[in-house]
């Protein structure tokens, strides 16, 4: 048991690597690459994250109502959040500058990635088949992951070094969230919250920060990459 959860933690790390290092080879196909960030974020958003938010909040009686209070609540903080960081720059002349919505888009994929850990962890305490289909699913999943932190960070302005280190730390999160498992058990009446915050901030990076700009590039590729990103997760969650 321990060495297949060993073993699945390294798979997950060179995943993450492998997608994060695809866009950082191929920059001039950027605009392809938000596009399909912006698909498959807003993809897990719907897909997996917001179902799975409700299914937590289900099984421990919290009212549905608190979920979705709490997805719009985090939609319009990021928002919140942009905007005051926006007109800063737009006061200091700073338009060529890296936006630090960057690093929060970046910070929050690796928290996520950091669940997906916490996620496999649990699977296997279940059995073994459990987490056999919950641990392939986050491989192919943080491959996605890796592709979104790097473009998240580009779209922002933020530079390649910058980029890879939290492509890095994306990696690294799911192995950190494995290992807490050993340690400690999280509250299962948090977890729904958790859960809604990030949908909340996918949606908005996806629908908000990412697809608009590729609107600059009107191009049929363009569109497919966008679907392409949205049919990928539907074939991962369809396997959870």
């Amino acid at each position: 048991m321990e060495f297949l959860i060993i073993f699945f933690a390294a798979i997950t790390f060179i995943s993450t690597l492998a997608g994060g290092f695809i866009i950082l080879k191929f920059k001039n196909s950027l605009p392809y690459f938000f596009a399909f960030a912006a698909g498959s974020l807003m993809g897990v958003a719907f897909l997996d994250l917001i179902p799975e938010s409700i299914a937590l909040a289900n099984s421990i009686a919290l009212p549905i109502r608190y979920v979705f209070l709490t997805l719009i609540a985090s939609f319009f903080l990021y928002s919140f959040i942009e905007q005051f960081f926006l007109s800063h720059d737009i006061e200091e002349g700073a338009h060529s500058h890296a936006h630090i919505m960057g690093p929060i888009g970046a910070g929050s994929l690796v928290l996520h990635s950091f669940f997906d850990g916490v996620a496999i962890g649990a699977s296997f305490q279940i059995n073994s088949s459990v987490g056999l289909v919950v641990a392939l699913a986050v491989i192919f999943h943080d491959f996605t992951d890796g592709i979104n932190t790097v473009a998240v960070m580009f779209k922002n302005h933020q530079n390649a070094r910058r980029a890879t280190f939290f492509l890095a730390m994306d990696a690294i999160a799911p192995l950190l969230g494995i290992a807490l498992l050993y340690f400690i058990t999280l509250p299962k009446t948090i977890l729904p919250i958790i859960l809604a915050v990030f949908a909340g901030e996918f949606i908005y990076i996806g629908a908000s920060n990412l697809l608009p700009e590729t609107h600059k590039y009107p191009s049929k590729k363009i569109t497919l990459a966008l679907a392409l990103g949205i049919i990928f997760i539907i074939i991962l969650t369809s396997f959870i």
